[in-house]
């Protein structure tokens, strides 16, 4: 369940500040807003069994990494051989030479401080390996600090950009923001009513200019959706590959526009990432990030092709938040990164 979204109350209506109880773990909330009169305490927002349901859509995710990894600790002894299968295994789920000789290292000196004799004792304790790496990736994105939160999104075609819009405009207004979406992917010919639908499905603006240029659209965006007190604007723009040199100056253009309509914006530069690209994952996002300073990732289609050990990697070369994953095609199939859930997933 999403809950990163915490509304500014109006200026007539801001009190002397006050204690608030503090928010269940995994609340986000904006710290710059003012404090609302004392409410009781609200429940937690994310149950057990939501969350347990989605630890099942994460584990089938992943069923092909951790099967392979599971049959290295199918013996009956820690030694030299298990290592080695153990560096096959994690190669092998995109993890990558250095993250993966980063979780070896790590993995040995826990199993001896820990005297663990046991090889399932020894993947109990490389859950706890991969955990810490991926610590770093995890976490919230914080709604409310700027009105509007500016926030592009880009990735690679096929990534999934555009559906990850959708669903994250879903969880958005779900949890009480108003969006504003804006069509900058012009060179697509069908973006442009691709993100239409989703405003629709999720009755929320659009701004769209047919064959407009994409940097026009985002200044107009920004500028509507401070007049119209918008909450999120979205920014859509065009799926590119990195050698796509003419995009790749575009998108800077764009970020360097959004900054002239909203001199503290963008707010959030998100890259979408598909999570079966493997090892190229990784060369996306050195490069996206060089050109427009990536603030958070977008890894979907964590759907059962997918290896996973692709986040290991990240973490080790280029550790930048992973904000959502994502299983599937459904509005309910994007949630919130957890490397803990996301570990004991990748070694079920």
């Amino acid at each position: 369940m999403f809950s990163f979204f915490k509304k500014k109350p109006p200026v007539s209506e801001v009190k002397t500040p006050v204690a608030e109880p503090t928010p269940a773990a995994g609340w986000l909330r904006n710290p710059f807003a003012a404090k609302p009169e004392p409410v009781a305490p609200v429940a937690a927002p994310q149950p057990a069994a939501p969350r347990a349901g989605w630890m099942d859509k994460l584990k089938n995710g992943l069923r092909k990494t951790g099967s392979s990894i599971a049959t290295v600790f199918t013996g009956t002894q820690i030694d030299d051989a298990l290592y080695e299968e153990l560096e096959d295994a994690l190669l092998m789920a995109d993890t990558g030479v250095k993250a993966t000789q980063h979780l070896l290292d790590d993995l040995k000196q826990r199993v001896k401080a820990a005297k663990a004799t046991e090889p399932q004792a020894v993947k109990a304790l490389l859950v706890e390996s991969i955990t810490t790496l991926l610590q770093p990736l995890e976490k919230p994105l914080v709604i409310g600090q700027h009105t509007p939160t500016v926030i592009m999104v880009t990735g690679v075609n096929g990534a999934g950009k555009t559906t990850s819009i959708g669903k994250l405009t879903r969880h958005l207004s779900a949890e009480g923001a108003s969006v504003l979406l804006a069509a900058a992917d012009t060179f697509r010919a069908a973006a442009r009513e691709q993100l239409g639908v989703w405003a629709d499905r999720n009755t929320v603006d659009i701004i769209s200019q047919e064959g407009g240029d994409p940097a026009a659209v985002a200044f107009d965006a920004v500028s509507a959706g401070k007049a119209r007190g918008r909450d999120v604007v979205l920014v859509d723009t065009a799926g590119r590959l990195p050698t796509q040199l003419h995009l790749m100056e575009e998108l800077k253009k764009i970020r360097r526009v959004v900054q002239k309509a909203d001199a503290s914006a963008p707010h959030e530069v998100l890259l979408v990432i598909d999570g079966n690209t493997g090892q190229n994952a990784v060369s996306q996002v050195k490069i996206f990030d060089d050109a427009i300073q990536l603030t958070g990732l977008i890894v979907t289609k964590l759907d059962g092709t997918a290896k996973g050990g692709v986040l290991a990697a990240i973490a080790q070369e280029r550790p930048i938040p992973v904000y959502f994953i994502g299983v599937g095609e459904k509005l309910e199939d994007l949630e919130t990164f957890n490397a803990r859930e996301f570990a004991q997933a990748l070694l079920a």
